[in-house]
């Protein structure tokens, strides 16, 4: 069980690879939404809620496994937060580049609440809660894109 959580946690092991291990993670959540991008809104949308939440209980696990709070190697949350920054907007690669960059920048530079639900929330929902809410950011920037720039 221990190798199976570990090998979720560590974005099927890319969060093993030593130089820049969360972008890895979220270059393998980037993946997994081109694998899911054929699913209607409303399921890829519920889908996505449901990785979020077995993120969180995955990370935990992880975390005990590993005997550190979120420790590098952890990226299953930023899987979780590349497929929110995606969520309800147009499929096309650009988009999805965009989503990446964006994502990334708000992960590394986590603005408020995102720090904040990093060294509060207990857990897996502290090492997930910082990335859905990167996740966030970067999808509200790219909505207001669609919008403005077609």
């Amino acid at each position: 069980m221990r190798q199976i959580i570990l090998f979720f946690a560590s974005g099927a092991g890319s969060g093993y690879i030593p130089f820049a291990p969360g972008t890895w993670g979220s270059a393998v959540g980037l993946l997994v939404y081109w694998l899911l991008l054929r699913l209607p809104q409303w399921p890829f949308a519920a889908t996505v809620a449901a990785v979020v939440f077995l993120s969180c209980w995955i990370a935990g696990l992880a975390e005990g496994f590993l005997g550190q709070k979120d420790p590098q190697i952890i990226v299953i949350d930023e899987v979780a937060g590349m497929l929110v920054s995606l969520l309800f907007l147009p499929v096309n690669w650009k988009i999805a580049v965009a989503g990446f960059v964006l994502f990334r920048i708000f992960d590394i530079w986590k603005p408020f609440p995102a720090r904040w639900a990093q060294d509060t929330l207990p857990g897996g929902w502290g090492v997930v809660g910082d990335d859905v809410v990167a996740g966030i950011y970067a999808n509200l920037v790219l909505q207001i894109l669609v919008r403005v720039w077609p």
